[in-house]
């Protein structure tokens, strides 16, 4: 399930996508007109007959019908318009006239209400294509498609068919040439009369009212079809020059009538019942579906413009906020911490890193005790660790229990009063531990957040996380700390109060995300939680997408879990209130919300590129891109590191997000269907060595792991 929902859904959203494109003329749209060409080849009674061919006979000549003295016709092309249709309906409604509209499959899709009006009122409705190409072009099997097509939308609109056509670009009868003949032919062998017009009101030119009019009225009392239009622009000229035209015309005695009632044959109209009728009317709610799809995803592009924006820029303001005010010269947390501290490590089949990590922290300058808490490894972690017989560390051994029963363990052998964490997959410098506790002098501070870089950024998988690191962690953190509402402690760099863990029960193991759940569970209990922009930690990040992927799957779904099991603090009083009404909303919007809205930027570049229009597009989307590359070259100003890694930016952007939207779904679609998560283990390299070495050492080939 977990699987097959987030393919489905792109699935369908992309068919969504796709339909909206095809009934706006998006795809499959032809908008190239032929030029006139000879007509030795279209029969004289064709050129010199009247506004009607019939040529659905395959044993006698196509025939040409005239309109009766005293009639009109009035027809009008490429509708339905939402805007102009309804008050050309209410003209004709208004003068009991009746009319044929030929319309086109794009709007009578989107607009099928005004279709069934129209059928409802009395008058004809014909065909004008789907996509209203010119025919002269297309091949009978495009033609076909967009005759079929244009019925399909009658059927689920008015559950009707119709023998009426109007080519796309037609005039009079005397215009048909050597191109558009063969074109009446094959309709007319599919059934259909073919009709033009011999009154061209020329409306679309908006000419103004008393010359629509007087280009409209017949000349001596004859019969007429009149071409008008009730879509494609501006129409108020039209309508206002029907409210007069009618009159005029039935006070002459002329008569607004259908084109069948004037030929006096049947009805054009066949009613359409069963499988048809059905096909029809789950092809125009599939286009309304794609259409409010549309609109929401542009109301949500709106949304998460607006979020991104005013996230990026409090960001960059809070971020250099926080630089200042820590980097000041008269800054300091009080007077400077140096008793011992303890520092956890828990360990689960870490061999190949635990030596590196212990290393470094027997080589901190601040004085610690070193506690590996062994969690049922089954390689050698604990044995190697008691081979090493470092000072001032010692191994607990456990059962396999998980990583919060191992870190309540560890704090349980703990000997001092502040504990620092980490994972055993990390190094220290030298300087982490004691940057890490010095803001333990403000007696309000329960906990502190390191600075976790990624060590393994080599391949490119490791530079965009590396990226992310500093650019979405880091500087997240700094905002955060402004803002009292950090929402999660590292687990590869964190020091706690344990007073302030003692009072909230210790590491829970209620989610899996322990770090965020212990964070916020401070935050209810009134402490305060900073960053510790010096107290640097190296982690060696998941150098597959398996591995990335598992990772940040427990990690969004820890978070969902985290972000439930406070969600009481929203209506709490004292700290917890203040959390859960202003740092809970805020990690929930930034955090789960807003990174779910956020494909949509992308959804839209691709949507764009296919369907245009590509350059504002493009432009947008890079527009983006560079607010992103701010705040990641100031992000990297801050840490101190070489701006050469966001070369990689705009990949990252384009295939490294992808899978993070991909996998903050799936942790929706968890939450959402009751599924259960359970931890999963890394597979590590021990390639994140001491600071110092780590910089220098390159690794082989033969150890070198894939991207994907």
């Amino acid at each position: 399930m977990r699987y097959m929902l987030p393919l489905l859904f792109l699935v369908a959203l992309l068919a969504m996508l796709m339909l909206r494109g095809y009934v706006h003329s998006e795809i499959l749209a032809d908008h190239r007109i032929q030029p006139p060409t000879a007509t030795d080849r279209v029969p004289e009674r064709v050129l010199e007959g009247g506004p009607v061919i019939d040529a659905r006979s395959t044993t006698e000549p196509a025939k040409t019908l005239r309109i009766p003295d005293h009639r009109i016709v009035l027809t009008f092309d490429d509708g339905p318009d939402p805007v102009w249709t309804p008050r050309v309906l209410d003209e004709l409604k208004k003068y009991h006239a009746h009319g044929v509209f030929f319309v086109t499959g794009t709007m009578a899709s989107r607009y099928p209400d005004l279709v069934e009006r129209m059928v409802e009122e009395g008058h004809e409705v014909g065909l004008h294509t789907f996509n209203h190409p010119d025919l002269s072009y297309q091949s009978t099997g495009r033609i076909d498609w967009e005759l079929s097509q244009n019925q399909l939308v009658l059927a689920g609109a008015a559950g009707i068919r119709t023998s009426l056509f109007r080519p796309p670009y037609s005039s009079f009868a005397d215009a048909m040439d050597n191109k558009s003949w063969p074109v009446t032919q094959y309709v007319g062998s599919r059934g259909y009369l073919t009709v033009v017009n011999n009154t061209d009101s020329e409306d679309w030119k908006r000419p103004g009212v008393r010359a629509i009019i007087e280009r409209a009225t017949p000349k001596h009392g004859r019969g007429a079809i009149i071409l008008m239009h009730d879509s494609g622009g501006d129409r108020s000229q039209t309508v206002t020059a029907l409210g007069k035209f009618l009159p005029k015309m039935q006070h002459r005695g002329y008569e607004f009538t259908n084109l069948t009632a004037a030929l006096g044959a049947p009805s054009a109209h066949t009613p359409v019942t069963g499988f048809a009728l059905w096909k029809g009317k789950a092809f125009v709610w599939a286009v309304d579906v794609s259409e409010h799809i549309t609109d929401v995803l542009v109301v949500g592009l709106a949304v998460i413009g607006v979020l991104v924006l005013a996230r990026f820029g409090l960001m960059l303001l809070l971020s250099f906020a926080h630089a200042r005010r820590v980097r000041g010269k008269g800054f300091r947390w009080g007077e400077p911490l140096t008793r011992p501290v303890s520092v956890l490590v828990p360990a689960y089949n870490e061999s190949k890193c635990i030596a590196n990590t212990v290393r470094s922290l027997v080589a901190s300058d601040y004085p610690v005790e070193v506690i590996v808490i062994d969690d049922g490894s089954t390689d050698d972690t604990a044995d190697l660790v008691d081979r090493m017989r470092l000072p001032n560390v010692r191994v607990v051994r456990q059962r396999n229990a998980g990583k919060p029963a191992a870190l309540n363990n560890g704090i349980a052998h703990a000997r001092y009063d502040i504990i620092v964490m980490m994972d055993g997959d990390t190094v220290f410098e030298p300087s982490t531990v004691r940057e890490l506790v010095q803001p333990f002098a403000d007696p309000r501070v329960g906990a502190v957040a390191g600075n976790a870089k990624v060590g393994n950024r080599d391949s490119l998988i490791g530079a965009w996380q590396h990226i992310e690191y500093v650019m979405g962690f880091n500087l997240d953190r700094r905002m955060y700390d402004m803002l009292g509402c950090m929402p999660t402690i590292p687990g590869a760099v964190g020091a706690f109060r344990r007073d302030a863990l003692n009072r909230i029960g210790g590491m829970s193991e209620d989610t899996l995300a322990e770090d965020t759940d212990v964070t916020m569970a401070l935050h209810r209990d009134g402490w305060r939680v900073v960053y510790a922009e010096n107290a640097r930690a190296w982690t060696e990040a998941p150098e597959t997408v398996q591995q990335l992927w598992s990772q940040r799957y427990r990690w969004s779904y820890g978070t969902m879990q985290a972000i439930w099991k406070h969600r009481r603090a929203v209506v709490e009083r004292g700290p917890s209130g203040r959390f859960g009404r202003v740092g809970l909303p805020f990690v929930a919007l930034f955090m789960v919300v807003a990174p779910l809205l956020a494909p949509l930027i992308d959804v839209f570049l691709l949507y764009g590129l296919v369907f245009g229009p590509t350059e504002k597009t493009v432009g947008a989307w890079l527009g983006v891109l560079a607010v992103q590359a701010v705040c990641a070259a100031y992000a990297f100003r801050l840490d101190r590191e070489r701006m050469t890694h966001l070369i990689s930016l705009p990949l990252q952007q384009i295939l490294y997000r992808q899978l993070m939207y991909v996998v903050l779904l799936q942790s929706w679609i968890t939450a959402l269907t009751g599924g259960r998560l359970r931890w999963q283990k890394l597979r590590r390299t021990g390639v994140v060595e001491a600071p110092g070495a780590m910089q220098d050492r390159r690794r082989s080939s033969n150890d070198r792991r894939p991207v994907a």
